[in-house]
């Protein structure tokens, strides 16, 4: 196992629409997936695609730790735990419901930043795991959330993006201050 370098805004590995993987099942993946899991974890971040770790394929892994507790998520999404460790091989998201919902989004490529991102608040996603097995799963709040971020790496796309409002982007160190003012 191996703590991978994570490409970050700007580099192109993280602008292209990724490749579909050919067999789930193989050995390369399969060292792929456990380096990143390795490197996620190593760096306290909720998800991970192949791109942001230079590699160019359609695999992406995420989990919502219970001790996971970012400035600037919402009671429910901080104790959401419905988003196990999983990984996801050719992932393919459905919107169940068209109604969006606002959260705090950081990314591992986009270091020491949050932004307010609307995203579809209920999914239906699947793809394969790593013995080649389907998986389908419905998701709503954090685990939705998290779930549309890393495929959308795997469309060259970044939370960034996604924005509407970039009043509403700021440093994870000045975050305690948009709270006090949105209470205030």
């Amino acid at each position: 196992m191996a703590i991978l370098k994570i490409a970050r805004m700007g580099h192109p590995v993280l602008a292209h629409v990724a490749q579909k993987v050919a067999d789930p099942t193989s050995a390369d993946i399969k060292r792929l997936v456990a380096d990143m899991i390795d490197t996620m974890q190593d760096a306290n971040g909720a998800g991970l695609a192949a791109p942001q770790v230079h590699v160019p394929l359609r695999v992406v892994v995420f989990q919502a730790p219970e001790d996971r507790n970012d400035p600037g998520l919402a009671e429910e999404e901080r104790f959401d735990y419905s988003a196990p460790l999983t990984v996801l091989i050719n992932p393919e998201i459905e919107i169940v419901e068209q109604a969006a919902e606002g959260g705090w989004e950081g990314c591992l490529s986009v270091p020491e930043m949050r932004g307010w991102v609307e995203r579809a608040a209920h999914i239906r996603y699947r793809g394969y795991d790593l013995d080649g097995q389907l998986i389908q799963r419905t998701a709503r709040g954090f685990h939705a959330r998290v779930v549309q971020h890393e495929c959308d790496h795997l469309d060259g796309v970044l939370y960034v993006q996604r924005m509407k409002d970039f009043g509403k982007f700021l440093f994870e160190s000045e975050a305690h201050h948009w709270m006090r003012r949105e209470e205030g």
